[in-house]
């Protein structure tokens, strides 16, 4: 379900209202309506894809048992996970794949026929296949015992405010909720949910689909462009896929909340990141713990040589690349990203500090670094990002900036000026600025009112997609 759609305002809360008529001494019968609500809104995308899903649930529902009963779980781990994974690299890879394989044979002067795939991706496979191998490893890893119940296990990866794209939740978190006997209502929690939606609303609708006007004009048509504009255009999908993917795991957590579950924390304003190793433990954290608990540390995480830990590093983040999509940029990204990693792990830079004026230049230096690295990961060919990058160096050309209309340059700044003022004060001055907590009742009252006013008057309701949603 899409959350900044009409649907979700239509269907969400029918589907609230039926969840709490069920006595909350049932949970079981709960879970069971939020598992056949979770496929039904997948069924709604693409019916035969929903078979996907349940047979991924099936194989790592089955693994993780086999492995708790097996004296020798290693031929079974590796067995379950490589039957996972396989739809997602069948429907997100082969065509990669087949590509590559074809220009090699072409570097040897053969010129070999290859089909290709023109299928859909099944809408959060990369989610919902991380989710699952990583509860087969935790369970290899006695980490969390195998889940017998296999409703609760199914409902575990379904869950319909996470599955399209994240957070990637963990057993441990996720399962022990889904097996307690929950509160009738939680009002607290439901009405902190309910800021989180509407928090969520206003990131995504207000600030990433207004930028994404401007973006989505430039990026495509880059070389019309000057290199002013291109530049501009870069910082501003920085801005444009933090409000997106942020605004969607915050409503993700929200509809979590009202339904009395806690979810995945997944972004912690990761534009005020001071080195490149805390943007990732300020973005995307799920997928970042993800990775550094079954990759890094698999590869030996730092308990190993320097060439070796600064190797592991960038191993992780070219999984990271992959992972984000089947194309020689996302990989590029990936490898950049780990490079820096190594760098500061050599220098030791993460560890420094400058005092407040050092530390405000670390956070500007890092946010031009994140957002140069976004040109590979928005572009669609190495060559379009490098060209890219070449526009923005060229200082040849005029100083000229494409103007976007004086209203829709207004909506811009003013969207993205207030997201930055209140992920600063959340950062640096958090008990100053409490507006939707504030003690008093017209003060709260005044910035709901507020926010869903410039929600309703601000922002974008054609965009009916989120950007992770292509991953």
């Amino acid at each position: 379900m899409i959350y900044n759609s009409f649907n979700f305002i239509l269907l969400y809360p029918l589907i609230f209202l039926l969840y709490y008529v069920i006595p909350a001494k049932y949970p079981k019968a709960r879970n069971f309506f939020l598992l056949a609500v979770s496929y039904l809104l997948y069924i709604n995308w693409k019916p035969a894809y929903a078979l996907i899903l349940l047979g991924v649930t099936l194989i790592t529902y089955l693994t993780a048992i086999w492995i708790e009963k097996a004296k020798n779980a290693t031929p079974i781990k590796v067995m379950g996970i490589t039957l996972a994974i396989l739809p997602l690299l069948f429907f997100k890879y082969f065509n990669f794949i087949n590509e590559n394989i074809r220009d090699l044979m072409a570097l040897v002067g053969l010129d070999i026929p290859m089909v290709g795939l023109n299928l859909a991706i099944p809408i959060g496979i990369s989610f919902f296949t991380f989710q699952s191998v990583g509860y087969v490893l935790d369970v290899n890893g006695k980490r969390v015992e195998a889940e017998h119940d296999f409703l609760t296990y199914a409902l575990f990866l379904s869950f319909f405010p996470s599955i399209l794209m994240g957070p990637i939740n963990k057993a441990s978190l996720v399962i022990p909720q889904l097996k307690s006997i929950r509160p009738y209502f939680d009002q607290a929690k439901a009405v902190e949910g309910l800021k989180m939606i509407m928090w969520g609303m206003f990131m995504k609708v207000v600030v990433a689909d207004r930028v994404a006007l401007y973006v989505n004009t430039v990026v495509p048509n880059y070389m019309n462009y000057s290199g002013a504009t291109c530049l501009l255009a870069c910082f501003l999908y920085n801005i444009q896929i933090y409000a997106d993917f942020a605004g969607y795991s915050l409503m993700a957590l929200g509809v979590g909340k009202t339904l009395g579950f806690e979810l995945t924390e997944n972004f912690k304003r990761p534009c005020f990141a001071y080195s490149v190793s805390n943007f990732w433990g300020r973005w995307h954290i799920s997928l970042s713990t993800w990775l550094k608990e079954h990759v890094y540390f698999t590869l030996g995480g730092s308990r190993c040589s320097k060439p070796k830990i600064y190797r592991n590093l960038i191993l992780t983040f070219m999984v990271s690349g992959i992972w984000h999509g089947a194309n020689w940029t996302f990989i590029t990204w990936g490898l950049l990203h780990g490079i820096c990693l190594a760098v500061e792990r050599a220098t030791n830079e993460n560890k420094l500090h400058y005092g407040t004026l050092g530390k405000t230049i670390k956070i500007f230096i890092t946010f031009n670094l994140i957002t140069l690295t976004r040109v590979f990961f928005q572009s669609p060919t190495l060559t379009d990002a490098f060209k890219m990058l070449g526009k923005m160096c060229d200082f040849t050309q005029p100083f000229t900036i494409y103007n976007h209309g004086f209203t829709a340059t207004a909506f811009i700044i003013f969207g993205v000026t207030i997201l930055m003022v209140k992920d600063y004060f959340d950062e640096f001055f958090p008990e100053k600025m409490h507006l939707f907590n504030n003690k008093r009742r017209v003060v709260r009252w005044s910035a709901y009112v507020v926010t869903m006013t410039t929600i309703m008057l601000a922002g974008v309701f054609g965009a009916d997609q989120f950007i992770y949603a292509n991953f």
